[in-house]
């Protein structure tokens, strides 16, 4: 069965702008390129979310593809919830002030079914020099709509494994399992919390958002059987495997996590790991190139492998950070050689012989995999990585049919409200202000009511 076939009906326009439309009165603040952006034709203002691979792409683009083109490029960079919140509104309304923005296989069907991107079947993909058959397939799919058509293109793309210090380990006389399971990371993380001075046991996300404590967490829920809905849309936030999978999740970070867990995102335990501050680090496969990069400071030290897992035999999430062209923009053709620079091989050749190869934005080309230069510099994680991204199953993640496709998030307009309020409730169990049983419970609430609009009584 074709994926998409699984997804429900979709609301109308109006009522899915007023469910992903976010209030955001300070997301201009800290931005980067926000105030400078042209109207001409060539000219793309791109919307984008901090990750450091995005970072180092709008390091490159100016000598590189605006010296090449002539396009200017006018970022505006903000944090991932942040981002997803101005994403929301820009494309709802097709305001028409960004080209470009970064979006991911769970916004792609969602918003191409709106009309609110371009197709990208006659621009992008049709350029012989893109090499569109080089796109990992897992990848792509996910990025295409009911109608076949494509609506993003990936600027790469994800699975999550687990990270630690092997050195730590070592020291330690610890020994990790190539395929762990959570009681078994639970174990290691008591053992090797205060392994060196400050030094805890686990990083975990605790921040709260749909993408980021739920994106880690609803893995959990998966492997110990839960899940947001069952196939016929019954809610089940406060069912025995959620309950039992936040329930370790929230005790594992609390007792051996990082200090300020409720506030801690992928950034935040980037940081952590890479300074030192975390012995290990379950996250995204893309986190592996910037720790293994040349600046890295725990480069050659870490140990990479399968995410845990409880009674699946596999458990990672698979996900893309993508580039979506707006419909309503005005610089079609100008957004187009963007997005095919941007998601280009050229690119992440470019990127390995200007930053080195271990921070090429991988995950979505065959090509990648087999490239020798990409072997040897990324050799302690790339094979995990491939591992990761294969075995990952978004039509069946956990232990029952489900009724979307979607490994860490439910593919419906609703989720980005519905798993944003319940990750704040989790975050507050996290900063131990209320239990796991209260949190749930009113995410059970919450969930009901999502679950009655699609639900055939």
């Amino acid at each position: 069965m074709n994926a998409r076939s699984m997804r429900p009906g979709r609301r109308t326009t109006a009522s899915l702008a007023a469910l992903l439309t976010a209030t955001s009165s300070l997301l201009l603040a800290g931005c980067a390129g926000a105030g400078g952006q042209d109207g001409g034709a060539k000219s793309v203002n791109v919307l984008m979310v901090n990750n450091p691979q995005m970072l180092d792409l709008q390091k490159l683009t100016n000598k590189y593809f605006t010296k090449k083109t002539g396009i200017k490029v006018n970022y505006t960079v903000l944090p991932e919830n942040d981002v997803r919140d101005k994403i929301s509104q820009e494309f709802t309304s097709q305001a028409g002030t960004y080209d470009v923005a970064s979006i991911s296989n769970f916004e792609a069907p969602i918003y191409g079914k709106n009309g609110w991107l371009a197709p990208l079947n006659d621009t992008v993909a049709k350029d012989g020099s893109f090499r569109q058959t080089d796109i990992l397939p897992s990848i792509q799919e996910g990025l295409m709509g009911e109608d076949g058509k494509l609506y993003a293109e990936p600027f790469y793309g994800e699975s999550s494994f687990l990270m630690y210090r092997k050195d730590v380990f070592k020291a330690a006389g610890l020994t990790m399992p190539e395929h762990p399971t959570w009681k078994q990371v639970a174990d290691l993380a008591a053992k090797a919390d205060g392994a060196r001075p400050g030094m805890k046991g686990i990083c975990l996300r605790g921040m709260p958002g749909w993408g980021e404590v739920f994106a880690p967490l609803t893995t959990v829920v998966n492997t110990y059987g839960g899940t947001w809905f069952t196939k016929d849309w019954k809610a089940q936030v406060n069912g025995r495997g959620f309950t039992e999978a936040t329930k370790l999740y929230v005790d594992l970070v609390r007792e051996h996590g990082e200090p300020g867990a409720a506030q801690a995102g992928f950034a935040e335990c980037l940081a952590s790991f890479q300074q030192g501050k975390t012995a290990m680090w379950y996250d995204a496969t893309s986190a592996a190139g910037l720790l293994e990069s040349k600046d890295s400071a725990v480069s050659g030290k870490v140990g990479y492998v399968a995410a845990p897992v409880n009674k699946t035999k596999s458990s990672g999430w698979l996900y893309s950070w993508a580039w979506g062209i707006q419909k309503a923009s005005k610089r079609q053709d100008s957004a187009a050689q963007f997005v095919a620079w941007a998601s280009s091989r050229e690119y992440e050749e470019l990127v390995g012989a200007k930053l080195g190869w271990a921070r090429v934005p991988a995950g979505k080309r065959a090509s990648t995999y087999a490239n020798p230069d990409y072997q040897k510099t990324a050799a302690s994680f790339y094979m995990a990585t491939q591992n990761a991204i294969a075995t990952a199953d978004p039509r069946n993640p956990g232990l029952q049919p489900r009724p979307t496709v979607g490994v860490q998030f439910v593919d419906i307009p609703e989720f980005p409200d519905l798993g944003t309020k319940v990750s704040q409730y989790i975050a507050s169990a996290i900063a131990g202000r209320t239990s796991v049983t209260s949190a749930l419970d009113k995410g059970q609430e919450l969930a009901e009511d999502v679950a009655a609009k699609y639900r055939k009584d």
